[in-house]
């Protein structure tokens, strides 16, 4: 296989137009696929450009239309692409799988924009449930009615039967009705669990809002799925990112569930798409023994990562922060995991050669946990581990050069920035906005920057988080010229975050992430030159094909 290094040393402005992989010379040297008559964008450079790619098993074997031509024979199928441009598969860092998975069929609220409609969606859909079933789903925003938190007595008339739970978008906080709230066991005496919060009204009874750690209380009364079940609504969502050209996720998660069901799935095949998992920190002792049986997966189904929830969310005022919130000067958010515990997990898993990521969202969480890492890499000595930290959302300006320092990857999602972007000022203020959702100062700093979604928190749509990365222009039309515009980022180095940084965050990036003989032939085929459109177009950007492993999953 030619060395990664090798291809990105061709450099800016490079065609790449004959490149084959040696190792498939001899007797039986044709290609299965010849994709041809491309505008094939190939991750190496911002203008590495080359028009063909042939495919021979799962990997690219050449590049390029004279070496794809010269290795073409009879058997070889032949694909005329027709000038459609094309880029290496889009992986996508941070999703929740199987909660964004069953969603797809689950109450919608997200664009309620009134108290009115919030009600009357949630009447419709517990009308349409069977008597005594869990009405779920969601992705309320309070926001958008100018931010008035619901409350158990706007609902509890029209759902008398139906336990209520659902979930604001950010997925720290639940809705619940006062059935909901029964059966999971919640009144007035409740003492909200270490890293949770249960609102009450000024009389000490519920509201039906609760935050972070709490949720528990209310996922244990709802109870699990059957694995048939959990497996034909990861189906569904397999096929959804794929129509999006994505062609491998990392679910990010504190349960197993999406991890067990791609493993199930993985035993009768091909997943179609392609995981890598983040299992829960606390639990990285049966992790790493799991790994001393099993090894780590394989191209389909990886695991050898570990995810910690360290802070909470702006939206929910559970976000950790050095100062209060402007618009609760009671609070400065939470802190989820004790740090006490954070060090001693990370330590351990560290130490025996698990991955480690951390959710932190605040500047003093995102400080925290900087400090962790830090800490750890001293106490257990050099090597290659690639500390992640999701979200990286708020930082103290001294914060951000700490990542290149450190080679500690931010793991972000530019589509929160346009939609926080809306109303972020009420909570934190000018000022504080001033280095949040930093993506072009740390692009610029040198350090390791991948891009995803945060499915369902934002659509698992890369073209979405292409512009917000790009532009920068808010959810509500404002900003047309870039909220906090110098923390916009070029569009190459937006695709260079969803593709190649995707695999470097993930350790794969000698199989995927770019377009060059001998990676695994994962690639997205779109209807428009992403390079050659007004940039305000990326999100109406199509999916044409989606090829995993050299196969045509989409399209």
């Amino acid at each position: 296989m030619i060395d990664r290094r090798t291809i990105l040393a061709l450099g800016a402005g490079t065609a790449v137009t004959g490149i084959s992989r040696a190792a498939f010379a001899g007797s039986d040297d044709q290609l299965d696929t010849a994709w041809i008559n491309a505008r094939v964008w190939t991750g190496a450079g911002p203008d590495v450009r080359t028009d063909a790619i042939g495919v021979k098993g799962e990997r690219i074997a050449a590049i390029g239309a004279d070496a794809v031509r010269a290795l073409t024979g009879k058997r070889t199928r032949v694909i005329d692409l027709q000038g459609a441009f094309v880029t290496p598969g889009f992986i996508d860092p941070h999703v929740h799988f199987v909660m964004a998975s069953t969603m797809l069929t689950q109450a919608s609220l997200r664009d309620a924009a009134n108290r009115k409609e919030f009600v009357e969606r949630i009447a419709a859909a517990a009308k349409a449930l069977p008597r005594g079933q869990w009405l779920e789903g969601g992705n309320w925003d309070q926001d958008r009615w100018g931010g008035e938190m619901p409350h158990r007595n706007w609902i509890d008339a029209v759902t008398p039967d139906t336990p209520v739970a659902v979930i604001r978008y950010d997925l720290h906080m639940l809705f619940l009705n006062s059935l909901a709230l029964k059966l999971a066991g919640i009144d007035r005496n409740t003492v909200a669990p270490p890293g949770g919060v249960i609102e009450k009204d000024a009389n000490g009874e519920p509201t039906g809002i609760v935050k972070d750690s709490a949720k528990d209380l209310v996922l244990r009364a709802i109870g699990e799925r059957t694995p048939a079940q959990i497996d034909a609504t990861v189906a569904k969502g397999i096929e959804v990112a794929l129509s999006k050209g994505v062609t491998q996720v990392h679910p990010t998660e504190l349960e197993t569930i999406s991890f067990e069901s791609t493993r199930r799935l993985r035993a009768r095949g091909e997943t179609g798409l392609r995981f890598r998992h983040y299992l829960p920190l606390k639990d990285w002792e049966d992790q790493a023994a799991l790994i001393a049986r099993e090894g780590r997966g394989d191209d389909w189904v990886q695991w050898g990562g570990c995810k910690v929830v360290f802070d909470g969310s702006l939206g929910s005022r559970t976000a950790r922060f050095y100062e209060p919130y402007l618009d609760d000067p009671s609070t400065r958010g939470i802190i989820v995991t004790d740090p006490a515990d954070l060090r001693r997990w990370i330590e351990g898993a560290d130490k025996a050669g698990l991955q480690v990521t951390a959710h932190a969202i605040g500047d003093e969480a995102n400080d925290i946990v900087l400090d962790t890492l830090a800490a750890v890499a001293r106490t257990n000595g050099l090597r290659d581990r690639r500390f992640r930290v999701e979200h990286v959302q708020h930082m103290k300006p001294h914060a951000i050069p700490r990542f290149k320092a450190q080679d500690v990857i931010a793991s972000v999602q530019p589509y929160h920035a346009i939609d926080d972007g809306r109303w972020a000022v009420r909570r934190i203020g000018e000022k504080r906005l001033e280095t949040s959702f930093a993506f072009g100062s740390l692009v610029r700093s040198g350090a390791h920057v991948c891009m995803g979604s945060d499915w369902p928190v934002a659509p698992i749509d890369p073209f979405t988080g292409l512009d917000a990365a790009v532009n920068r222009e808010t959810l509500d039309g404002k900003h047309p010229e870039g909220w906090h515009p110098r923390q916009r980022v070029t569009l190459a180095q937006a695709l260079r975050c969803y593709t190649g940084e995707g695999a470097y965050a993930g350790f794969n990036e000698d199989k995927m992430g770019l377009i060059a003989p001998g990676l695994l032939a994962d690639f997205a085929v779109m209807d428009q030159d992403l390079f050659a459109i007004n940039s305000h177009l990326l999100s109406k950007t199509k999916v044409l094909r989606t090829v995993v492993g050299g196969v045509q999953r989409f399209g």
